[in-house]
């Protein structure tokens, strides 16, 4: 069997209609789970105190949620091999809900990390599943335009879901904040129930049938340059603080301006290649890569002058806010016949990618420079653009 099997005749007549609906239900998901992920970074400060930890203790509430994705991503199709997809994301989305109204009246830290476990499941849970229930609302010939919806929820948290939930800080306690989103989710668990289709589970999760899809011509490559592309992406990103900080006379609002930017070019990015990802996913599976590992090198480069730098970190958020669009359409096209395996392996990647990047950078950072640093992001880039070259021929003599 090739990669690049035909989509099944079933679900074709289904590509001219697409259900706009969902697909915004869609978006709103992905906006709440990320706001939900990263509502700690804006109100550590407070959190901390309300629980008598350090910030740096109230910071570990974000990592567990990337720790919990390494663990449910490949098995959520395990262990719910027959359970309908619509239901399933009702299902997290209530579970998140419970996460962050747990949060929101927690005594501890102790039981603060135990709940967010469950939005780290629900959120690989969301992530594995994704491609699945887009191409059921999108069709398979218009796959990339559903995935861009699921990202642009991503990039609209990336701007505005953070701050929102700084500015609500600001407004009430911090456990109200909480409590906020968890009311959201229980709205949206409803909104999913009427919005989405029913979505049947594809053929049971394994570990098996995971390998044997890494085994398939171009997927093994494929997916290792999806780990580099990303743990380049996090080594840089992670430490954009430092790299900003080399700028002259540079000021924490003109800090917090360039980052927006970042997301701003995040949006951009989202709707501009989601429009075209579906007949040119080969060709940006390797270019975006090699824009965001020029962006990289030109952060140190162009460090002089704020308006560079500017530019850097528009383009920079541009195509690697759209990366999770170009790697699902990817996946949605190289094997159509696995989605659920192959959201899974993306899902692992992604945060197998993030928990390396922050120890090794770290690493580097307090050992070398963060010259060095970013050195390595873009090598590692430029070696996962590779790969995807190499993946792109390997599939096209396979088929």
């Amino acid at each position: 069997m090739t990669t690049t099997a035909p989509v099944p005749t079933t679900s074709t007549s289904r590509a001219a209609r697409i259900r706009y609906g969902g697909l915004i239900a869609l978006m709103m998901m992905g906006f709440l789970l990320v706001t939900a992920e990263f509502l700690p970074n804006g109100v550590l400060t407070e959190m901390a105190d309300g629980l008598g930890v350090t910030p740096g203790q109230a910071g570990q509430t974000v990592t567990v949620t990337a720790l919990v994705g390494l663990v449910v991503a490949p098995t959520v199709g395990l262990i719910f091999p027959r359970l309908d997809r619509r239901s399933l994301l009702i299902w997290m989305a209530l579970a998140a809900a419970v996460s962050n109204l747990i949060v929101a009246i927690s005594p501890n830290l102790i039981i603060v990390l135990l709940a967010r476990f469950l939005l780290g499941a629900a959120i690989s849970a969301f992530w594995a599943m994704s491609i699945t229930v887009a191409a059921r609302l999108a069709g398979p010939e218009h796959l990339g335009r559903g995935v861009m919806f699921t990202s642009a929820g991503v990039s609209l948290a990336t701007v505005a879901g953070v701050p929102l939930g700084v500015m609500l800080s600001e407004l009430v306690d911090w456990r109200m904040v909480f409590a906020i989103a968890g009311v959201l989710m229980v709205v949206l668990a409803a909104v999913l129930r009427v919005a989405l289709p029913s979505v049947p589970a594809e053929r049971a999760s394994s570990l098996r049938l995971l390998v044997d899809t890494l085994r398939r011509p171009g997927i093994g490559l494929g997916m290792v340059g999806h780990v580099l592309v990303v743990l380049g992406h996090f080594l840089a990103y992670t430490y954009v603080r430092l790299a900003l900080e080399r700028i002259p006379d540079v000021d924490a609002s003109t800090i917090v301006v360039l980052l927006a930017l970042f997301g701003v070019g995040g949006l951009l990015g989202n709707i501009s290649i989601g429009l075209v990802i579906d007949r040119t996913f080969a060709f940006f599976a390797v270019f975006a890569p090699l824009v965001i590992a020029v962006s990289v090198l030109s952060m140190i480069l162009f460090s002089g002058s704020i308006i560079g730098v500017g530019v850097v970190v528009l383009v920079w958020g541009f195509f690697f806010s759209s990366w999770l669009i170009v790697v699902n359409t990817w996946v949605g096209h190289r094997m159509p016949d696995r989605l659920e395996a192959g959201g899974s392996l993306v899902v692992v990647g992604f945060q197998g990618a993030i928990t390396l990047a922050a120890g090794v950078g770290g690493l580097l950072v307090d050992t070398l420079s963060v010259e060095l640093v970013y050195l390595v992001g873009a090598i590692a880039l430029l070696a996962g653009a590779l790969l995807f070259g190499a993946s792109n021929r390997v599939s096209s003599r396979a088929a």
